[in-house]
C-alpha cells in the first residue's frame, strides 16, 4: 500500500512520466543473491537493452513511423507526448534494439484503444516471438509480453499495429525475466489462471539495474526532478510514482520469492535499512526512488518531517527474516547495514517511541496521533483516531521479536536469541492479558488513544493485523475475532482500496481458515479489472500489490510452503479449500534448489527435487492426528506437533537431488 495521501484520492492528473523506466537485464541465471550494490556500493553498470524515447517525450526519436501514425499530446499516459495510431489497417509504429548480450526479457507499455482488432508486438530477427491483441477501452492499461528470450546479437521489434480504432501508447518498460518461472495445475482451473496472470504482471513490475530514469515523479510533480540510475528493485505503489514503499516492499515480498527475485528483495530492504538513521530516531523512510538512495520527495520533507507509520519499521525487519529463508544468503546474517537495522528498530526504535501510554513491564513504540508526516501508530490512514498504540503496531513489533530471535540463532548467537524469544513471549502475554483486555469481536480492543482511552471496533489493518502476525493466543476469542473480521470486511467496513483487500487472504490462511482465505483471493483477482479508487492509478490490477500477494499467497497459503534454504530444509501443509481436489507447482526455486510440489486433499503430498546439487529435509505436515503416515508407501512411526494451536501429524524425509517423495496420511 502506498501511502502518502497527501492530496491523493481525489482526481488526480494522468499518470506521471515513466518514459525512462525502458531498462532490461542480463539473462535470469547472472541475477545472483548478495552480489548487490547497497546505497553505499555505487551505481550499477548501465542497462545491455533500453528503450530510446519510450514516452515519446523527444517526439519522434528512435522509432519509425507509418502514413496515419504520429506522436501527439491531447491523452498522454505519463509526461506530455504519446503516440497514436489512427483507425484502419496497415499502421504501425516500431523501434528496433539490437542486444549485446544473452538474456530474456519483459515488454511493457500502457496502451489505450477506441476499437478492437489492433496489436502490442514482439519480433526476434523478424519472428514474431509474442503479441497481444488489443480490446477496445478508452483507458489506458498496462499490456506486457513476457518472457521474450535473445541471444547477442539478435534484433528485437517492439511494435504498435493499428486495428477498428484509433491506438494510443505510452510509457514503455524493458523488465528482465525473473529467474524463476513457476507453473501452477491444478483441479480447478480458476487458480491456474489467476496465477499466470499474476506471474506475468508481477514480473513486468521488476527493474532494471542501470537504468537512467527519472527521480520524485508524482501526480504532483509529473517531470520528476532530474534522472538517476536505478538499482535492483520493483514497482511497490502507486504506479504514477516513481519509487517503491516500504509497506507495500513489505507485502510484495513473498511474491518476490516465489520469482526468485532474490537480488531485488535484498536490494529494498537494505536501502530501508540505510534510510533508518539516528536522526530519524530510526525510522526508516517511507518511499524511495528507484535509485535506492534517495526518499521520494512527496513523502520526505525533512528528517524531522516525513510520512512515518509505526508498524513498517517492524514489518521489514519480520521480512528481512523471509528473505533469508527464501534465499539463504548469509548477507543477511553478516551486513553491518541490516544488522544494525533488526538491532535499532527493535532496541532504540522502541525506546524513543514509548512515552504515551505506560505498558509496565514491557515498551511498546507508539504514534504521536497527529498525522502520517509526524508518525502514526497505525497503517490505518482513514480512521481520523489520534492513536497512541494500535493493534497493527503492536503485532508487527512482536513478529519482529521473533524474527531478530530467528536471526540470532542463524547467526549462532543463542544469548541473543534468548533474549529476543523472551521480549517476543512477554509482548503477546501482555497483549492478551492486559493491553487487549479479554474482549472478543467487536469488543477486542484493538488501540489506545493518545489521551489513554481503548478502542474497539472495526479498525481495518489495526483490526486484522493482530491475526494475521499471530499476537492473538488461539482459541475461542482469536475465533471469533477473525469471524468478525470476515463479516465487517464483507459489509458496510469493506475498505475502499483494493491493496487493503490483499491482506485478508494471509490473515484466515496463518489461522487455517483456507476456505475463507481462498474466498478473499478470488475477491480481489475478481477485482482486477475494476477502476482503482485512486484514477490516476488505472485498474485495480495494475496496482503491484494485487499481483504479487497473490503469487505468495498461492505459494504460502494454498500450498503451505515455508521455505528454510539455510537448513535446507522445506515444510509444508495443505491449505487447499474446499472443491480444490488438487494442485501443483513446478519450478519454485528456494535457495539453489527447485522444486516441484503436488497437494492431493489434505491428505498427501509430493515434493520432487528437480535441481540443485543439496539433499533437502522435507516437513511434511497434514492437519489432525492421524492414524498412520507412510512415506512412498512404507508406514513410519505417527508424529504430531502443535503450531499455533493446531495439530499436525507429519514425517521428515529426505529427498535428494532428482528424487520424487510421497507423503500420505491415513
Amino acid at each position: 500500500m502506498t501511502r502518502s495521501r497527501t492530496a491523493l484520492l481525489t482526481a488526480l492528473a494522468l499518470l506521471a512520466p515513466l518514459a525512462a523506466l525502458t531498462l532490461a537485464g542480463p539473462a535470469a541465471p547472472a541475477r545472483a543473491a548478495g552480489s548487490l550494490p547497497g546505497p553505499d556500493g555505487g551505481n550499477p553498470a548501465p542497462a545491455p537493452l533500453a528503450v530510446v524515447n519510450p514516452g515519446f517525450e523527444q517526439g519522434a526519436t528512435g522509432w519509425e513511423f507509418t502514413a496515419g501514425t504520429g506522436v501527439a499530446t491531447n491523452y498522454p499516459h505519463g509526461g506530455a507526448r504519446l503516440v497514436y495510431l489512427d483507425a484502419g489497417a496497415g499502421k504501425k509504429v516500431a523501434q528496433t534494439l539490437t542486444a549485446t548480450g544473452p538474456g530474456a526479457y519483459d515488454v511493457s507499455a500502457w496502451i489505450a484503444t477506441g476499437g478492437a482488432g489492433g496489436r502490442f508486438t514482439a519480433r526476434v530477427n523478424g519472428a514474431e516471438r509474442a503479441a497481444q491483441v488489443l480490446p477496445a477501452g478508452s483507458a489506458y492499461r498496462r499490456r506486457t509480453l513476457s518472457r521474450i528470450v535473445l541471444a547477442a546479437g539478435d534484433r528485437l521489434e517492439i511494435a504498435f499495429e493499428s486495428g477498428e480504432g484509433w491506438v494510443n501508447a505510452d510509457d514503455l518498460m524493458l523488465s528482465p525475466a525473473a529467474p524463476a518461472d513457476p507453473r501452477v495445475s491444478s483441479s480447478d482451473p480458476k487458480i491456474v489462471e489467476m496465477f499466470d496472470w499474476a506471474k506475468r504482471k508481477a514480473n513486468s513490475w521488476v527493474q532494471l539495474p542501470g537504468t537512467e530514469g527519472p527521480l520524485n515523479v508524482d501526480e504532483n510533480n509529473r517531470a520528476g526532478t532530474g534522472t538517476g540510475a536505478y538499482g535492483p528493485s520493483y514497482w511497490a505503489g502507486y504506479a504514477n510514482r516513481s519509487g517503491y514503499y516500504s509497506r507495500d516492499a513489505a507485502h510484495q515480498l513473498a511474491g518476490a520469492g516465489v520469482l526468485g527475485l532474490y537480488a531485488e528483495n535484498r536490494a529494498v530492504l537494505r536501502s530501508f535499512a540505510a534510510s533508518a538513521t539516528a536522526e530519524q530516531k530510526y525510522y526508516p523512510v517511507w518511499a524511495l526512488n528507484f535509485d535506492g538512495r534517495s526518499p521520494l520527495a512527496i513523502d520526505y520533507r525533512g528528517p524531522s518531517l516525513f510520512v512515518r507509520e509505526v508498524p513498517a519499521t517492524f514489518e521489514l525487519v519480520q521480512k528481512a527474516e523471509e528473505a533469508y529463508r527464501w534465499s539463504g544468503d548469509r548477507s543477511y546474517l553478516t551486513d553491518p547495514v541490516l544488522w544494525d537495522f533488526y538491532r535499532h528498530a527493535t532496541g532504540e526504535f522502541v525506546d524513543l517511541h514509548d512515552g504515551l501510554k505506560d505498558n509496565g513491564p514491557v515498551k511498546v513504540a507508539e504514534g504521536t496521533g497527529r498525522g502520517i508526516f509526524q508518525g502514526t501508530a497505525s497503517y490505518n490512514e482513514q480512521g481520523g483516531e489520534p492513536l497512541a498504540e494500535a493493534g497493527d503496531g503492536i503485532a508487527a513489533q512482536y513478529r519482529a521479536y521473533t524474527a531478530v530471535a530467528a536471526l540470532a540463532r542463524a547467526k549462532g548467537d543463542r544469548a541473543l536469541a534468548a533474549a529476543y524469544d523472551t521480549r517476543a513471549r512477554d509482548l503477546k502475554a501482555y497483549f492478551n492479558t492486559v493491553w487487549s483486555g479479554s474482549g472478543s469481536g467487536a469488543d477486542m480492543v484493538r488501540g489506545w488513544t493518545t489521551d489513554g482511552r481503548p478502542l474497539t471496533g472495526w479498525g481495518k489493518e489495526n483490526s486484522w493485523f493482530m491475526p494475521m502476525k499471530q499476537i492473538i493466543d488461539p482459541g475461542p476469542r482469536r475465533e471469533a475475532y477473525l469471524d468478525y473480521i470476515d463479516r465487517e470486511a464483507s459489509g458496510e467496513g469493506r475498505p475502499d482500496n483494493i491493496e487493503a483487500l490483499t491482506y485478508l487472504p494471509d490473515t484466515f490462511f496463518a489461522n487455517n481458515r483456507p476456505d475463507t482465505a481462498w474466498k478473499w483471493m478470488q475477491q480481489v483477482y475478481d477485482q482486477k479489472d475494476l477502476q482503482h479508487v485512486n484514477a490516476a492509478q488505472g485498474a485495480n490490477g495494475d496496482y503491484p500489490e494485487v499481483s504479487f500477494t497473490l503469487l505468495g499467497q498461492t505459494v504460502e497459503g494454498l500450498l503451505g510452503v515455508t521455505p528454510d534454504a539455510p537448513a535446507r530444509r522445506l515444510t509444508t501443509r495443505s491449505g487447499l479449500p474446499a472443491g480444490m481436489d488438487w494442485l501443483k507447482v513446478d519450478d519454485l526455486r528456494v535457495g539453489r534448489s527447485g522444486f516441484s510440489l503436488r497437494h492431493d486433499g489434505n491428505r498427501a503430498s509430493t515434493l520432487t527435487n528437480t535441481s540443485g546439487t543439496d539433499r533437502w529435509t522435507w516437513e511434511a505436515r497434514f492437519p489432525g492426528t492421524w492414524s498412520s503416515i507412510r512415506v512412498d508407501g512404507v508406514p513410519v512411526p505417527v508424529r504430531t506437533k502443535v503450531v499455533d494451536g493446531v495439530t499436525y501429524t507429519y514425517a521428515t524425509p529426505s529427498v535428494a537431488p532428482g528424487r520424487t517423495v510421497t507423503v500420505r496420511v491415513g
